[in-house]
Parts: structure tokens; C-alpha cells; sequence
């Protein structure tokens, strides 16, 4: 067979493999407590529910608009306005089968060979991956633990070339836990200024999970970046919605028509039930939302307290999403070693901080998108499996 040789430059989402060697734990009878896997414990809305099974009775069965339901883009657009303060045209959204369409089509239409893309270490795997197989250079810029996970914007402004086409945030992050720091991004937004050129992704679905004081900024609130700006969000981290697979992208004048265009090419559209979903999320009791933002935060707070507790472990307590991102190089033993010894000996699915780049060794990601019974737990077999290999 003759295969494309581009496909070989795409890597993987490590979460995914722990999950499946967690589940065959399971499977073979050993207890195993998923700490790994980066999706809320909670069920989605019953609401939301009720109006996607209503669609499918009331005969949504057909094709959508390749750009989505004009009653979803207008509901994504007024939901911008309220949470970001940023008065938007619904015609500049392109509804799509989750976020990482939206940072696919960002990267397919600015990456090539002879071009740069920059992009952050530790982050999500996929963003390096899919910079690859576009044939452009992936180029990491650092989030440093000592300043709380957040980029630096003369780092960023100085790998700047000629050939940088697109430049990757994402705040709140995964796998840290941090959030951009406004100061920064302030400085990141006057630079660009001069590389207009260059594109920036913000990737902003983790926007409604904020843990700490610190403030979320969206890039949508800087006019001068928005006709370069792509923003990716999405309902499966607010709205705990990871299978529904729906997602929405922020594309400006000079780019949407040829986002829609892949669009229509690669998934024609969404489908009407789970947009109709969408709809009753965003328009509908928002109670759920914040009711496990507080889960999280509790968590937060309890799974940092505990690492902080282990012996050769420590973590920053976590600013946005559900991750920490605790630091064992103190423990002896490299990302993957203990990410596996958890797993196999322990009984604790943890994903190694080389899943999300060269950076992430010395780290290891804790997702606390499970109970608090379950986060005790977890803390408490890492606790006694660390005693262990010191004793």
C-alpha cells in the first residue's frame, strides 16, 4: 500500500493509552484509580440531554449548515458577549465536531513546509503533532513552573521569524493547570504588532474552569489582534460534554470562508440533535457549570495539599482546568518510569509529563476530574508506594 509518508509525522495523545492500559488493569481485577484521563467525572446536564433526544423526535435528521445552525452560532456569539465581554458577528463562527477541528483547520491552513508555527512545552500533544504534519517546523516556547506555568512574551516575540506563520496559546492550560499572565499577554499583543504576518491560536476551552484569583483574559478582547485571532472553545470541558464531540472556532473575515471550505471537505457538517444540545447548554441553567467549578476547585486545593505531602513531590496549586502538574524530579525517577510504577504497582493512572513535550520531564499530570474519595485514595497509594522504594 502505498501510504502517504505525512502520516508518520503525526504523534499520538498518550491520555488515551493510559486509559486503555488502566482499563486492562481493570479488566484483569486489579483496583486502578484514573487520575489520567483529562474529561469531568460529571454527566452532562439533563437539560442539554432532553433537547438533543427532542431534536430526534421532532425529526432533526438531516444535514445542518456547514458553518452550524444559525440559532448555535447566534447562542456562541451572545455567550461571548456575556463571558468575554466582546460584542462578535455570528458569521465569524464555524461550529465543529469538537476543539480539536478547530486547531487542525488553524494549522492545515497556515502550516506548510518553509514555515514556522510556535507552540508551548508542556502542552497539548496534538498541537505539535498536527504542526508536523503540515511539513512546518514546530517551534516550543517554555511555561516555566517558577513563574506559575505562564509564558513568557519576550520568548515568544524572539523565536519570531520571517517564516512564523501561527502562534499557539492556551490559557487555562493543559497539562499545567497555569493561566497566562494578563501582564504578559499585554506585552505579547503590543509586540505582535510587528510581525502582522502572524497569526495567533488562542485555545481557550478551559475558559469557564477558573480555580484561583487570577483572572481569565480571552485574546478576543484585543481589537487590534482580532482580525488574526483564532479561538477555539468548545462544550466539552464547561458543559461536561466530551463525547457530544461539538465544538466552536472563532475564525476572522480573512480566514472563516476557507475554514468552512475544509469544513464541507472533510465532515460536511454537525450534526442537528448535538447542535441543538449546544443550544440549551448556552441558553439554558447555568448552575451545573459553576456547581463543578467549585467541585474542582475543592479538589484542586485537596490534590495540591497532598502532593505537596510526598516525599520528593511538590506542585503548585493549579489555576484553570482540572490538572496539577507536580513535579517528582526529586523522586529519582524519570516521567515515564513513575507514571508506569503508579499505574502497575500502585494502582494510580497519572500521565507522564513527556506525553506533553520534552519540557515535561521531572513531571508528572494529575487529573482531579474524579471523586474526592478517590483523590484520597490515590495521594494515599502514592504516598505509601514512595515510602516503600525509600525504606
Amino acid at each position: 500500500m502505498l501510504v502517504s509518508d505525512a502520516i508518520a509525522k503525526l504523534g499520538t495523545e498518550t491520555a488515551f493509552d493510559v486509559l486503555a492500559r488502566a482499563a486492562k488493569l481493570s479488566a484483569e481485577g486489579k483496583d486502578i484509580i484514573n487520575l489520567g484521563i483529562g474529561q469531568p467525572d460529571f454527566k452532562t446536564a439533563p437539560h442539554i440531554v432532553e433537547a438533543a433526544i427532542k431534536a430526534l423526535r421532532d425529526g432533526l435528521h438531516g444535514y445542518t449548515p456547514a458553518r452550524g445552525m444559525p440559532e448555535l452560532t447566534e447562542a456562541v456569539a451572545a455567550d461571548i458577549l456575556e463571558h468575554r465581554q466582546v460584542a462578535i458577528s455570528p458569521d465569524n463562527i464555524l461550529i465543529v465536531p469538537g476543539g480539536k477541528v478547530t486547531m487542525a483547520f488553524a494549522m492545515m491552513l497556515l502550516g506548510q513546509a518553509g514555515r514556522a508555527i510556535l507552540y508551548p512545552d508542556p502542552g497539548f500533544p496534538i498541537y505539535r503533532s498536527m504542526i508536523a504534519y503540515t511539513g512546518a517546523e514546530p517551534i516550543a516556547y517554555a511555561l516555566p513552573e517558577e513563574n506559575g506555568f505562564s509564558f513568557s512574551a519576550q520568548e515568544i516575540l524572539d523565536k519570531i521569524r520571517p517564516d512564523t506563520s501561527l502562534i499557539i496559546l492556551n490559557s487555562p492550560g493543559n497539562p499545567t493547570g497555569g493561566m497566562a499572565k494578563p501582564g504578559e499577554i499585554e506585552a505579547l499583543v503590543r509586540g505582535l504588532e510587528d510581525h502582522p504576518q502572524v497569526v495567533v491560536m488562542s485555545d481557550e476551552i478551559y475558559s469557564r474552569l477558573t480555580l484561583g484569583e487570577q483572572p481569565f483574559v480571552s485574546l478576543l478582547g484585543y481589537e487590534s489582534l482580532r482580525d488574526r485571532l483564532i479561538v477555539l472553545d468548545g462544550w466539552s470541558k464547561t458543559y461536561a460534554m466530551t463525547g457530544w464531540r461539538l465544538g466552536w472556532g472563532y475564525w476572522p473575515d480573512g480566514l472563516i470562508d476557507k475554514a468552512e471550505r475544509l469544513a464541507i471537505n472533510i465532515h460536511s457538517c454537525v450534526n442537528a440533535p448535538t447542535q441543538v444540545a449546544g443550544v440549551a447548554a448556552l441558553t439554558g441553567d447555568q448552575a451545573p457549570v459553576e456547581a463543578m467549578r467549585q467541585a474542582f476547585i475543592r479538589r484542586g486545593k485537596l490534590v495540591t495539599e497532598g502532593l505537596n505531602a510526598l516525599p520528593g513531590v511538590s506542585a503548585i496549586a493549579p489555576q484553570g482546568a482540572f490538572y496539577a502538574f507536580a513535579n517528582i524530579s526529586q523522586t529519582g525517577y524519570s516521567a515515564a518510569k513513575l507514571q508506569n510504577a503508579w499505574l502497575n504497582e500502585a494502582g494510580v493512572a497519572t500521565i507522564a509529563g513527556t506525553s506533553f513535550g520534552a519540557a515535561g520531564e521531572g513531571f508528572v499530570r494529575l487529573s482531579f476530574a474524579n471523586s474526592d474519595e478517590n483523590i484520597r485514595s490515590a495521594l494515599d497509594r502514592m504516598d505509601t508506594w514512595l515510602a516503600g522504594i525509600q525504606s
